[in-house]
């Protein structure tokens, strides 16, 4: 269940879905640079104001699955108007500043981008602009980008599959609320796989 907290702006109530913190891995894979698989960090939040303010750090995991050398950072902030319209600003480590628009699908919580202006650095590399689509997918957050470059024509480069993480102020409460007697473990289970209840 999603819920609107009550602090949040009117206008954003269509994008509330992403509010979070989201972790999962995915993979990249683009010409003239190496394929990986990668783990990432996605933070939505808001401070009351028309948009959501938008972080997100990557990094290469090993063979193993352990975090190595960071991969891309973005930030950012997202607005969506009463027609569904979608609008980001957003930078990235690599010196890149985008402007991307899009739109929030009919009755679905997804959302297609594409990029409407794109500003680099001299240290840079080459890059042309993107396209991306984010959609809730039964309680987790999945999404995938496209980008293009003088010589490479538009075509995937990155995808992941993303959970969500409680934050601290939902961990506390849930700790305040345990039982005195709830016990360890396994033993949180009745045999029958029926959830321990300490006024049983």
């Amino acid at each position: 269940m999603i819920e609107i907290p009550s602090d949040l702006h009117p206008d954003l109530v269509p994008l509330v879905f992403l509010l979070g913190k989201w972790e999962g891995a995915g993979v990249a894979d683009f010409p003239g640079a190496e394929k990986c698989n990668f783990g990432q960090e996605v933070v939505f939040s808001h401070d009351g104001r028309d948009f959501l303010e938008y972080t997100s750090h990557s990094w290469v995991l090993d063979a193993d699955g352990k975090m190595g050398r960071p991969l891309e950072s973005e930030s950012g902030f997202w607005r969506i108007d009463k027609d569904r319209k979608v609008e980001i600003v957003m930078v990235r480590d690599q010196g890149v500043a985008e402007v991307w628009y899009g739109e929030l699908a009919d009755q679905k919580p997804q959302i297609d981008l594409a990029t409407d202006a794109v500003a680099r650095t001299g240290a840079s590399g080459p890059y042309t602009g993107g396209k991306r689509l984010y959609g809730y997918v039964k309680g987790d957050l999945m999404w995938v980008g496209e980008k293009a470059t003088p010589e490479v024509p538009l075509r995937p480069y990155m995808s992941a599959h993303l959970k969500k993480v409680a934050d601290q102020a939902s961990l506390e409460e849930w700790a305040k609320n345990l039982p005195e007697d709830m016990p360890d473990g396994v033993a949180f289970f009745n045999q029958d796989g029926t959830p321990y209840n300490p006024n049983a």
